[in-house]
């Protein structure tokens, strides 16, 4: 009877700690998908009520994990492109990028999802949630969502650290080591780096605070007219928000200064996997007896759309190599593959990395498969095209995990120097699993460190107390530019009657002489 009331207790204890939650993941890009993934199921699992607003169903979702589809589109189709293929991008400036891409991108795909079917009946819905958890991937409006439902903001990044999210809350900038988003500087800490750092941290900043930021709140006006108060600041929400996550960890991103409420959950989506290999691929891998290379450009770019020339540098290359060469190809056919070389239109990335025999990652540098790799100790050689990819596969070369090979650099010269480099010198493989042992060494997994701060925020409703007061100080009371200025004022004041005075009786000094000569003489 006693077992049984404890049960009880522990049921009713359970439930009554059960939360509503909103998780709005809208962005297309399954590589967003695949880190944010584990969070709002992980939330699910242990007793969450779940609604997510997402682009990715779950075939065979928990009973409290509720799907709120968005339209089925990719941010290229959204914008007016005229790049020609994504590869094409790695000849653009960051500022370029922005312009080109990142602003018109999250405009159309925040009005994209704002304005999709099941995303418009859910809205019209009279719904209560205790916590709203969002991307943070230019889709400001839908931080709006936290004053509908009159709940805390919790905030996760799928990229590193945040400039324009440091400078609202006053967290340190640290310009001299930590690089801006989307930022590829090739020598950070020379003074022409640091230089570059600083101007393209601001030219976003305020592209970004006096433009970007008015788009996206037109948006709340047009689909969200219930708060469409002029007195809404989108600004004033994410400065406000309770918690960010970030996806790094310095174990292998810069070190640097955060305050309470923002958490390095770096590698939140890797685990050791349960799942299989498909027959083929286990057979393919656990039989390559001189290792195997591996080799993706992810969700967005795809290897097929390589120009010929340096489609041919590859195949020449890799039909050289005595590994077996596995590549991400989005077609059925490749002309002229060599024997050691397998193709496959989608491959299970997770668990080919995982593999004891793999030598060798070529990546195109994205975080999620960056971490992929450092979490099972393989080499890379990056190629980066986009976004933050440069500075990813930089931070790997520095580690010594890695080469990068730019991207208009590559033929069939570079790309053999640069593999046999990687595959043929074991400081790389060293270097791998050093950063592997540093990787996994924490107090808790990134994906129960996400869950703990998640409920933490539920339980201390919105944690007021762990937010800078800084925040809501101008830049120049913050920096405290009045008191040094004051303080400046005091000094030349000093200065001034000081060299005054000493002046005077200089003065004094030489006229009392004067005086005296005169008297002697007379």
């Amino acid at each position: 009877m006693v077992g049984v009331l404890l049960t009880v207790l522990l049921l009713i204890a359970g439930y009554a700690e059960t939360a509503n939650i909103l998780f709005v993941i809208p962005f297309s890009a399954m590589s967003h998908y695949i880190f944010l993934r584990p969070i709002g199921l992980e939330l699910a699992h242990r007793g969450h009520n779940v609604t997510v607003i997402t682009t990715h169903l779950e075939k065979n979702p928990m009973p409290n994990y509720n799907q709120v589809e968005v339209t089925q589109k990719k941010i290229w189709e959204l914008i007016e492109d005229d790049t020609g293929t994504i590869f094409d991008m790695a000849d653009l400036s960051a500022e370029e990028f922005h312009h080109k891409v990142v602003w018109p991108g999250g405009l159309a795909f925040t009005e994209l999802t704002l304005n999709s079917p099941e995303v418009k009946e859910f809205l019209m819905k009279d719904n209560t949630f205790d916590l709203v958890i969002c991307e943070q991937f230019v889709q400001e409006a839908l931080y709006a969502l936290s004053v509908k439902y009159n709940a805390p903001l919790a905030i996760i990044s799928t990229f590193g650290n945040c400039m324009r999210h440091n400078i609202m809350t006053r967290n340190p900038l640290q310009l001299a080591t930590v690089i801006a988003d989307y930022l590829n500087v090739y020598n950070p800490g020379s003074f022409w780096g640091r230089l570059r750092n600083l101007y393209f941290t601001g030219y976003e900043y305020l592209w970004w605070r006096y433009w970007y930021l008015g788009k996206q709140e037109e948006l709340v006006k047009k689909y969200l007219p219930e708060l469409a108060d002029e007195t809404l600041s989108l600004y004033d929400l994410q400065k406000n928000a309770s918690l960010m996550l970030i996806n790094s960890h310095f174990s292998f991103d810069t070190p640097i200064a955060l305050l309470p409420n923002i958490i390095e959950i770096g590698g939140v989506h890797v685990t050791q996997s349960n799942a299989s290999l498909p027959e083929d691929l286990q057979k393919l891998l656990d039989e390559s007896k001189n290792g195997v290379v591996y080799m993706s450009f992810g969700s967005n770019l795809r290897s097929a759309d390589l120009p010929e020339q340096k489609k041919k540098a590859f195949i020449n290359v890799f039909k050289q190599l005595k590994q077996t060469v596995l590549w991400k190809w989005e077609e059925d056919i490749l002309e002229n593959k060599p024997k050691n070389l397998v193709t496959g239109r989608w491959l299970p990335q997770q668990e080919i990395i995982a593999h004891p025999n793999i030598k060798l990652f070529i990546t195109h540098g994205g975080l999620i498969g960056m971490q992929e790799a450092v979490y099972n100790g393989v080499p890379i050689v990056g190629v980066p095209i986009f976004c933050d990819q440069y500075n990813n596969v930089l931070l790997a070369e520095q580690t010594g995990v890695g080469k990068i090979l730019q991207y208009n650099d590559i033929n069939e010269e570079t790309l053999k120097q640069t593999l046999n480099e990687v595959l043929n010198n074991e400081s790389y493989l060293k270097k791998a699993k050093e950063l592997q042992q540093r990787w996994k060494d924490r107090p808790m997994s990134p994906l129960d460190t996400t869950i703990f701060w998640l409920e933490y925020v539920i339980r201390n409703k919105g944690a007021e107390y762990m937010k800078n007061p800084a925040r809501n100080m101008s830049w120049f009371a913050y920096s405290m530019m009045d008191v040094y200025a004051f303080l400046l004022v005091v000094v030349v004041v000093c200065v001034t009657l000081t060299v005054n005075f000493i002046q005077t009786f200089l003065n004094g000094s030489q006229i009392d002489t004067t005086d005296r000569k005169k008297i002697k003489k007379s």
